[in-house]
Formats: structure tokens, sequence, C-alpha cells
């Protein structure tokens, strides 16, 4: 979001709403940068979600007194869906306003919380919350989906323009390029000659480490595979804690991975792995993806064949798709990867070579230009507004 920003801030004043510590742009303002007005909100841990559901509804509360008091008629409204209880808020706000307004669709809500088991499909407040996004997305000019997956799932809501439902990818932050397997790479040097396979990222409630960690249990005997796990987030948690009942040999677990370490350590692995729980199609869509791309690195899917990732896979044949939530499928093809390195690493060289269509410049012009497209319409009615006045 911050680099969608600055990169509409230069054409347009963008005002940003969050709340990021520390955040609030100096008085006044650089000229060419957003500006940035920071609300001051309270966060408890990921694993306290009763309080977590409050803090979201209270900070969605205090976003929409902000864009009461600061959106125009001639204004576009972009929000995303973290949390889940925000874009409401702003639709309201800028339908009250006659602003227009447009969604990042990140995690796609109530599926979301269907998929981490939080909610049953047919339960009233999944129901609620159906109904909820019916009417946003009418009120809404545009939806921004991340994956091709997601068009179907919205599509299915009645009257849904499908105009509206526009693909932008999330992007690379590396740069591309294969990198070559380098034994003296400060993550590989300890497992040396070992095929290593690699997870990381934040383990969400829609993640199912747990079975990554069951597959290295299935191949505990092959000292030729060892596996590398780092990430944030109540699966990692839920990792550490496996590990310390049953400790695995072949396991290695590190702490979140910095940015300036973050190239080094996608290098390290010979395949890396993204672990989703059932129900994943059009639900969320793994950005890291679009790393493990530009380093080069074939990649395991573990989800259902027609979610986004689990399709670009195969149709660029750079990597291979498992069933969510099985182990032993997982093992099989983690056995199938160490046992055809050729294949392997000519996988990893065509993911370099596709990961160009994934490059920031790409998407931010998109942006741009779908901005620039809401604005110009924006001061279009507002023209016929003042040419209706007699």
């Amino acid at each position: 979001m911050t680099e969608i920003a600055r990169e509409l801030a230069k054409k347009s004043r963008v005002m940003v709403i969050c709340s990021s510590p520390n955040s609030a742009s100096p008085s006044p303002p650089v000229p060419g940068e957003p500006e940035v007005i920071e609300i001051k909100s309270w966060w408890p841990g990921k694993s306290a979600l009763v309080a977590r559901s409050f803090a979201a509804v209270l900070f969605s509360l205090q976003v929409f007194v902000a864009v009461m008091k600061h959106a125009r008629r001639e204004d576009v409204l972009l929000s995303v869906t973290t949390p889940f209880t925000l874009p409401y808020t702003v639709a309201l706000a800028a339908r009250l306003r006659k602003a227009a307004s447009a969604v990042i669709i990140y995690d796609l809500y109530p599926d979301t919380l269907v998929m981490a088991g939080f909610l049953h499909a047919s339960s009233f407040l999944t129901r609620w919350l159906r109904s909820a996004n019916k009417r946003m997305f009418r009120w809404l000019d545009a939806i921004i989906i991340i994956g091709r997956d997601m068009r179907s799932k919205l599509l299915d809501y009645p009257k849904m323009a499908a105009s509206k439902v526009i693909l932008i990818p999330n992007w690379s932050t590396l740069p591309v390029g294969y990198r070559e397997l380098n034994p003296e790479n400060p993550y590989r040097r300890r497992y040396a000659g070992r095929f290593i396979v690699a997870m990381s990222g934040n383990a969400g409630f829609t993640h199912d480490p747990a079975s990554v960690f069951e597959a290295a249990r299935i191949l505990q005997d092959n000292e030729d595979i060892h596996f590398l796990l780092s990430g944030e987030g109540v699966g990692w948690a839920k990792l550490n804690d496996m590990q310390a009942a049953s400790p695995l040999s072949n396991v290695t677990l590190i702490e979140r991975v910095g940015e300036s370490d973050l190239e080094s350590f996608l290098a390290a692995g010979d395949v890396w792995i993204i672990p989703y729980r059932k129900q994943n199609t059009g639900v969320s869509v793994p950005s890291r993806i679009y790393n493990l791309l530009a380093v080069g690195r074939p990649i395991i899917i573990c989800s259902e064949p027609d979610a986004e990732a689990a399709m670009l896979v195969q149709e660029e044949n750079i990597g291979w798709v498992t069933p969510p939530e099985d182990p032993k499928a997982i093992a099989e093809i983690i056995s199938l990867a160490a046992s055809s390195a050729a294949g392997t690493i000519a996988k990893g060289h065509r993911a370099a070579q596709i990961a160009p269509r994934f490059t920031p410049q790409i998407s931010l012009d998109a942006y741009r230009d779908l901005m620039d497209a809401l604005l110009d319409h924006q001061l279009a009615r507002s023209r016929d507004r003042l040419n209706a006045v007699p």
C-alpha cells in the first residue's frame, strides 16, 4: 500500500489514513508525497480473537469518522480488507460523501473465516456478512482482485457487475533473476549436500504448516532432505510447539528473516512450499509467491487446483500442486523433487523467466490508470451536477 500511495502521489494529492505508530506526516506535508493521518488505535495479539475483533470494529469506526471529515465529492477512496470490518465503513462513508470508492481484496470475507474454521458456512453471521457484502459491492465503483480465482466468487453475488472487478496482481519486491544454488549461502552451509525444503511467511489461520511438519516426520529417515522453516503468526507458534513436543532432526526452525536477509534466505531453498487449508480457491492469494519467482525457485502449492497460485504453478510448469492438509502427498512430492534435481532446477529457471510479468511498475501503472479513470468519472459527475442546477 505504501508503494501504491507513493505512485498515486506523483500526479494526485493522496491522503492515507492508517494506524501505524509514528507514521503521521510532518506539518506541512512534503509536496509530492502522500499525506499520512495516523489514528491512535489498540491492537491486541493475533491469538486474542475476541479482543482483536473488537479492536477491528473500533478502528473501522475511527476511519469512518476520519473519512467523513476529509473526503470530498471529487475524491476516490481506496480501502483494503484488513481488518475485515474496514471496507464496509469506508464504502458507507464514500456513499455519504458521494465520493467514488474501491477496495483491494486481499482476503475475501466471510469465506476466509469459514476456511479458517471460525464460522460455519450456513451460520447466521456468515449469512449476515454475505448480505453486507451484497450491499457494499453495489456501492463500490471498483473491486480489485489479486487472483483470477476471486472473480467467480464475486460474480456469484446477485447483480454483481463484471466490469467492476479488476485484476491487478501483486508483485515481487526483489530484483528478478535466477540465483544459483550456492553452497556458501549462510542458510545452506550448515546442511551441505542436502535437498532443502523451505517455508516462510505469515502462517495465519488459513495456512496449514502442521502438515509440512508431519511430512517432515514421514521423511525423517531420508538424510538427503532437510526442512528449513521460518515465519510468524499462530501457525508458527504451533510449529514451535510441535518441534518442542516431538523434535525432528530433519527440521530447523528459525525466526522470521528480516528484509536485508530475505534474498539470501529465499535463494537457500531447493524448493519452497506454500501450504493452505482446504477451500482456499478465491479466498486468499499467497503474495509471497512472487519473490520466489524472482529468485527462480520451484514451488509446492498445497491447495485446490483451481486456486490462483495452483493455476500459475501448473500453467507455467514451475512446481507441483498437492491436495491441502495431506502430509503424505506433500512427502511424496518432496521425494519426487529431490530425486529429480535437474528437473527441479529447470522448474526454478522457468519461474525466473515468468517473474518479469509481476514487477512493481506493471501493477502500479494499472493502479494509476484505474484511479485516473475513477477521478475523471467523479469530476464528470460533479460537472453534471453543476450543470443541472437551474
